[in-house]
């Protein structure tokens, strides 16, 4: 159809069929949540209280391989 045949659409109408910035971001946060899943923990250590204190002797205490001790 030429150029100046094509019927004339308003905002309105062209809305209706083309996403908005929102919801395009929005498919794609869904998208991204399919395909990698919740790779970021609710609440990090940063969030959480301080319960007990531990120094690098406690981490090495319980990292440390069988054939060290």
């Amino acid at each position: 159809m030429p150029e100046d045949e094509k019927p004339a659409t308003n905002g309105a109408e062209q809305d209706k069929t083309e996403p908005d910035a929102e919801s395009r971001a929005r498919a794609q946060r869904a998208r991204l949540a399919r395909v990698f899943g919740d790779v970021l923990p609710e609440q990090t250590a940063d969030d959480r209280s301080e319960s007990t204190s531990r120094t690098s002797a406690d981490w090495f205490e319980r990292e440390r391989p069988p054939h060290h001790f």
